[in-house]
């Protein structure tokens, strides 16, 4: 079995999230492996997964910022919001122009509220809202606070009667790319839905170190996890004493930052526990010795 770490997959397309966790665990020679956030089937890019004790790690990181590259296609409205569904409406888009398209994309910059797709993960009474969808029922689900920190707009091109448009985002987790192509349709009145989408970075792992499933059949590369814990979270470098505490999950006498958990290391440089401060002391979040 490979030691614990994080493991950045380049995803391929038609593949579920858990495809690709079956897949890893095959490779690593354990079950004990799960995933930071879940790709669409039609989606690519970077899912970042654990092994061992690193699963741990993932519920944190998944509120880190992503980034994507899209394509959005105006015109036509779908049950999926994304090539994969039924196409459920179409409107002519010869009277939208390159800065109406510009204009709409920009109202999605900041902190917004956002309706997730319907298909999307999400429980509604223990149930995903996907499978209801399904299933034949009517899905509403409520708006949720999510923050889009740049939207870059590359291109506008006419295909037949459509209009497509390729953006990169970066946001906070939870975002719905395919909720930003539907809205945008609707504001400018003649649908939308997303034909593309490529995950290009998930906190500090872009693509430059993700690797194909094929890659990592012929090398099984894994990141350390005193290395994805320092890639990722603010770093604090204990002395002998703290890190005896910290192994027995005493608090610490240290003044952090309150606005995320921080990752304390043993002088040796082993990987110890998340911390976070709490009142005047820094307490566990969680140990991983």
């Amino acid at each position: 079995m490979v030691d614990p770490g994080l493991v950045v997959v380049d995803k391929s397309p038609g593949m579920t999230s858990h495809d690709v966790v079956a897949r890893v665990r095959r490779l690593a020679g354990t079950r004990k492996v799960g995933h930071a956030g879940t790709l669409d089937p039609m989606a690519t890019g970077v899912l970042v997964l654990g092994v061992d004790r690193a699963t741990r790690l993932l519920g944190h990181l998944m509120l880190t910022e992503k980034a994507y590259d899209a394509t959005v296609r105006l015109g036509a409205s779908t049950t999926t919001d994304d090539a994969e569904g039924e196409v459920t409406s179409t409107h002519r888009v010869d009277g939208v122009g390159a800065d109406d398209v510009r204009a709409q994309l920009a109202t999605q910059v900041g902190d917004i509220l956002q309706v997730p797709t319907a298909v999307s993960a999400i429980k509604v009474d223990g149930k995903r809202a996907y499978a209801r969808v399904r299933d034949g029922e009517q899905v509403e689900l409520k708006a949720r606070p999510v923050t889009i920190r740049e939207l870059v707009v590359h291109d506008q091109r006419v295909v037949g009667d459509l209009l497509d448009v390729d953006i990169s985002v970066r946001c906070s987790s939870g975002t719905y790319i395919r909720a930003i192509a539907r809205d945008v349709g609707a504001a400018l009145g003649v649908g939308g839905h997303l034909t593309a989408l490529r995950r290009t970075a998930v906190g500090p792992f872009d693509l430059d170190v993700a690797r194909t499933l094929d890659e990592l059949s012929d090398d099984f590369a894994v990141v350390p996890i005193s290395v994805a814990a320092r890639a990722s979270f603010p770093a604090v470098d204990l002395d002998e004493e703290q890190a005896a505490d910290v192994r027995v999950g005493r608090a610490l006498d240290l003044a952090l930052p309150a606005d995320a958990p921080h990752a304390v290391f043993a002088p040796d440089g082993q990987f110890l526990a998340l911390y976070e401060q709490r009142g005047e002391r820094a307490r566990a979040v969680a140990v991983f010795v």
